[in-house]
């Protein structure tokens, strides 16, 4: 059991918690009820449900939710529009987001993954410095999708 100060009160039956926390006019809050022995505290629940939500707000305002930026490209991308996609990969990369790269075919461009997939090793090695890919190149119907995370 814990006190209200925060100091340990020592391992107590669970009629002699209550009774003492009766006695002081507070709550008895499970706090960890797996824990062996289960650890209570003495507290105004009220007050501890207050900053108990207000530990969680700043909790989650500390969070960055991760951000999925996409990059389409084409087996038969030109050299220049390709530089252009690197360098917004890049970009993407340097503010910590993830990259989704796709590389759709088009009518019987399908039959053709390796060209797809070269495009895609030529970007993923202009990025090799801040990024790295995510597992291996997966095709979804017509697109083939890397995942590419920041370093």
């Amino acid at each position: 059991m814990i006190g209200v100060e925060g100091r340990q009160l020592g391992v107590t039956k669970t009629m002699d918690a209550l009774r003492l926390a009766r006695e002081q006019g507070l709550d008895l809050i499970l706090i960890s009820p797996t824990a062996s022995p289960p650890v209570a505290k003495l507290a105004d629940f009220g007050k501890f449900k207050y900053e108990q939500t207000k530990h969680d707000k700043v909790a989650k305002k500390a969070q960055k939710a991760s951000v999925i930026k996409e990059v389409k490209l084409t087996p038969k991308i030109g050299e220049h529009d390709l530089q252009v996609r690197i360098s917004r990969s890049r970009e993407f990369l340097g503010k910590r987001n993830r990259v989704k790269v796709s590389v759709f075919f088009r009518g019987r461009e399908v039959t053709h993954k390796e060209y797809g997939r070269k495009v895609l090793d030529k970007l993923v090695l202009a990025v090799a410095d801040i990024g790295q890919p995510e597992g291996i190149p997966k095709m979804e119907g017509r697109n083939m999708v890397l995942l590419i995370v920041p370093k």
